[in-house]
């Protein structure tokens, strides 16, 4: 498992960064419903020398259509939300775990989705499985996404200036 994260994340890093903040964009998107990290293709495009008010945009922006998406997939029913809990190697029992937390916790487990490695991304999922209200939903991941894109945007950008400048 390990080493199967170690590839996502090098992999995931030279096809992210090569396209500069579009990568990221779709590196943000993607993230929201798959285990690829945005930490290491923002830290490559601040370490680049890209404005970091521009990265919080486009990391943010592309964090919230994720999550918009994954909602939809679990909505929809579609299978394609089936595949990727086999690719995230999410079983049932982290499924139904999710679906437990979900039902007892709601908006608030939504909004620290962003946070949690891994179980968090089929959290958007499995709130569109449950039909869980779509404006409490948007504002809870929208609001959790957005800080955690600023935590992570300002934190690196501190951390690369103050170490590697």
């Amino acid at each position: 498992m390990i080493i199967f994260a170690l590839f996502i994340a090098q992999n995931s890093l030279d096809f992210f960064t090569k396209y500069g903040l579009l990568g990221l964009f779709l590196n943000g998107m993607f993230s929201s419903f798959l285990p690829i990290p945005t930490e290491l293709t923002t830290a490559a495009l601040i370490a680049t020398g890209e404005n970091e008010y521009r990265v919080f945009v486009v990391l943010t922006v592309g964090s919230i259509i994720g999550g918009i998406i994954a909602y939809y997939l679990g909505y929809t029913g579609n299978t394609l939300s089936h595949r990727m809990r086999k690719i995230t190697r999410i079983d049932d029992k982290k499924s139904q775990r999710s679906y437990e937390l979900l039902s007892k916790y709601g908006w608030a487990l939504i909004f620290i989705s962003p946070w949690i490695p891994v179980g968090g991304d089929v959290i958007p999922i499995i709130a569109g499985i449950k039909k869980y209200d779509l404006k409490k939903f948007l504002l809870a991941m929208a609001v959790g996404k957005t800080i955690k894109a600023a935590a992570i945007v300002y934190f690196l950008a501190f951390i690369i200036v103050t170490f590697f400048h």
